[in-house]
C-alpha cells in the first residue's frame, strides 16, 4: 500500500526530533502528516480529601491545557516552515483512555509513526503503540535513537512466525517489499508440519512475494540457546537491515507484560527502525 498520510504523535512537553523525522519521511513519500499533540490528565481526586484538592485538580488541569494549545501552535508554526502537506490536532486525554484516543485518530492514516522522543516517554510510548496497534488497525513505523527511517528501505528483514499478525505486517510493507534489493524472510527455530509452519518453513510466503515482484531469500535461523528478540536483532545487524518487518502481540498483551514477549523486548530494545502490525 501506499503511504499517503503519516501520522505523528507527540507530547505537550516533547521537541521538535521527532516532527522533523516524521517531516523528512514525508518529503520522501510525498506524503501528507498529521500530527496529534496528546496531553495526559491526571485522574481526579478521590476520597474524603477530594473536596479540598479539587480546586488545585482544576487548576492544575487548565495549566496543562494551555500548555497543550502553546505547543499545538508551535508545531503548527515548524510544519508550515516545513512546506509539506500537514494537519495539527490536540486531545488532552484522561490517562485511561489515551489509547483509544490515538488509535481513533490513527484510523484516517496510512502509517503512525513513532519517533525515538516518544519511544522514551513511558506512558505516552505505551498509550501510542498500544492504541495504534489494536484500535487503529494500521500499521506503525518505530524509530529508535540513532536510526534514520525511511520509506525506501534497499534492505528488509521480515521477521515471519506464519501468524496472522506477520501476515498483516507484510500485506501493509508490500510495496516497500517489492522496492527493495534485498529481503529476507527469517524463521528463528521453525517447526515443520501442518501444525508449524509448513513442510519448507518460510517457502510459502517467499513464493507468494516473489508473484508480487519482491526479491526475496529465506533465512532458517537456530536460536542457540538465544532468545527469538536476541536472534533477529543479532541478524538485522549481520545483514545491515534499514527495516524490520513484523508482527506484533501474538499472545494476550497481559501475557507479554508478565511473562515478557518478543514484540515487548524488540520494541524496547531494537537497532534498526520496525514496521510492526497487528
Amino acid at each position: 500500500m501506499a503511504y499517503k498520510t503519516v501520522l505523528a504523535v507527540t507530547g505537550a512537553d516533547l521537541g521538535d526530533g521527532d516532527l522533523k523525522l516524521a517531516i523528512a519521511l514525508c518529503e520522501e513519500a510525498g506524503a501528507h502528516l498529521a500530527v496529534l499533540v496528546v496531553g495526559l490528565a491526571a485522574p481526579p481526586p478521590i476520597g474524603e480529601y477530594a473536596a479540598f484538592v479539587s480546586q488545585d485538580w482544576l487548576s492544575e488541569r487548565q495549566a496543562d491545557m494551555d500548555i497543550l494549545q502553546t505547543r499545538a501552535a508551535a508545531v503548527t508554526a515548524l510544519l508550515a516552515s516545513s512546506g509539506v502537506s500537514s494537519d495539527v490536532s490536540s486531545e488532552y486525554a484522561e490517562e485511561g483512555a489515551a489509547d483509544d484516543v490515538i488509535g481513533r485518530r490513527a484510523r484516517y492514516c496510512d502509517l503512525l509513526f513513532v519517533g525515538p522522543e516518544l519511544l522514551s516517554r513511558g506512558v505516552l510510548k505505551t498509550k501510542t503503540v498500544e492504541g495504534g496497534l489494536f484500535s487503529s488497525g494500521k500499521p506503525l513505523l518505530l524509530a529508535p535513537e540513532g536510526t534514520s527511517p525511511t520509506l525506501k528501505p534497499k534492505r528488509i528483514l521480515i521477521a515471519w512466525d506464519s501468524r496472522i499478525e506477520a501476515s498483516n505486517a507484510v500485506s501493509h510493507a508490500r510495496d516497500l517489499l517489492a522496492a527493495a534489493d534485498d529481503v529476507r524472510i527469517v524463521l528463528v527455530d521453525p517447526l515443520v508440519g501442518e501444525d508449524g509452519q509448513g513442510e519448507e518453513p518460510g517457502a510459502d510466503l517467499a513464493a507468494y512475494l516473489a508473484r508480487h515482484g519482491v526479491k526475496v531469500t529465506v533465512d532458517r535461523l537456530s536460536s542457540q540457546g538465544r532468545t527469538v528478540d536476541e536472534t533477529l536483532r543479532q541478524h538485522a545487524v549481520d545483514t545491515a537491515a534499514e527495516l524490520m518487518v513484523m508482527g506484533a502481540y501474538g499472545h494476550s498483551r497481559l501475557r507479554e507484560r508478565i511473562f515478557g514477549g518478543v514484540t515487548q523486548s524488540v520494541i524496547d530494545d531494537t537497532p534498526l527502525p520496525i514496521l510492526m502490525a497487528r
